[in-house]
């Protein structure tokens, strides 16, 4: 079970955000989507249900602990390079924009 500090919410969620984007998904989790998602008793159950609720097409198409342990392992290691960097992992990002696709890219 990972446990979410209020403090480390923003970095937690800028780590989810750059894992989709690292992935190829073009999710975006604002405040209320973590919110939601960390209120659950695990990431796991989190990822699950926000698949469930707004991605279901992919879990007809891949198997759901794959993808889950996929973007837990990809959020973990996205924060861990933001560490070593020496950027602060919760400082604002803007993430819209980033995901943005961008025309003749």
């Amino acid at each position: 079970m990972t446990t979410i500090l209020t403090g480390d919410a923003d970095a937690q969620r800028n780590a989810y955000n750059a894992a989709f984007h690292a992935l190829g998904l073009s999710w975006y989790w604002d405040a209320a989507h973590y919110a939601n998602a960390a209120a659950c008793s695990d990431d796991r159950t989190g990822l699950r249900n926000y698949l469930a609720a707004h991605q279901p097409h992919l879990l007809s198409a891949h198997d759901a602990d794959f993808l889950i342990q996929t973007i837990l392992a990809t959020k973990a290691s996205c924060h861990a390079q933001a560490c070593a960097a020496g950027r602060d992992p919760g400082a604002f990002i803007n993430w819209p924009e980033i995901q943005q696709r961008q025309i003749g890219v």
